[in-house]
């Protein structure tokens, strides 16, 4: 059994290589009773600046789980910094012993700070690293990597400026543009279901969320951006493997 998140499809790859009917965490989050039982349960899911997203946090302090092995396996971009360890403490907070994560380098969907066309180019060996976390997997292996120091003050630079800069990372600098053409796409791409559509446009019902860009990647009118500024405007990116309509099975909140 393996659970995951996704907004731009690097998380849902990894799950579908790694089973064949992963479970979306937003759309079992629907779910009144939140007990899963299995051999072995794994969460697929992206760092956010060193730590999980909320909604997948939300999943694990309001879920049970019964089972012998529980692992974890995180997507990066730019540096994983401390997550492996803050997730499996988060985790341990919430009564949840992980035995085992690895982490995996992909495209960083982070736009503040990268361009999603120099993102794309770059070379990923997930297939590599599919392969050690099967075997870890099947060999109930029992590791959480020890972040090194300089992960440790990267980490401590990346919270910094988002206690200075929340806009960052909270949701608020999401902005929808005279481009949008009420396609509605950002009401079903959205875990939390934010957007709804007003008077012939898009609208978000609060100003603040988990800023997983799941909206603003998806827009085909490129009218979702982010204020004051991003690296490339232009420049969206979905993981190749996935669709559309994979992200929105996996998220529309209706």
């Amino acid at each position: 059994m393996i659970f995951y998140f996704t907004a731009t499809g690097n998380s849902l790859y990894v799950a579908r290589l790694l089973t064949e009917n992963p479970i979306s965490i937003p759309q079992a989050l629907k779910g009144r009773e939140l007990k899963f039982s299995d051999e072995s349960i794994g969460i697929v899911a992206p760092v956010y600046a060193g730590e999980l997203p909320k909604i997948v946090r939300e999943f694990l302090e309001k879920s049970t789980f019964q089972t012998d092995y529980f692992y974890m396996v995180l997507t990066y971009g730019n540096d994983d910094t401390v997550a492996a360890r803050w997730s499996a403490d988060f985790a341990a907070q919430c009564g949840v012993h992980v035995d085992y994560v690895h982490t995996i380098r992909m495209v960083d969907n982070y736009l503040p700070a990268f361009d999603m066309n120099e993102q794309s180019a770059k070379e990923h060996q997930i297939e590599h690293e599919i392969d050690t976390v099967k075997s870890a997997v099947q060999n109930r292996a029992r590791h959480i990597p020890k972040a090194g120091l300089r992960s440790k003050m990267l980490y401590k630079t990346v919270q910094h400026m988002f206690a200075q800069h929340p806009e960052r990372i909270n949701g608020s600098a999401i902005a929808i543009t005279d481009r949008c053409v009420a396609c509605g796409v950002c009401t079903r791409v959205c875990p939390r279901g934010l957007y709804v559509l007003e008077n012939g446009k898009a609208t978000r019902t609060q100003n603040s969320c988990d800023f997983c860009l799941a909206c603003v990647h998806h827009c085909p009118s490129k009218a979702i951006g982010l204020t004051p500024s991003e690296r490339n405007p232009e420049a969206r990116f979905r993981n190749e493997h996935v669709s559309l309509e994979d992200i929105i099975a996996a998220n529309h909140q209706l």
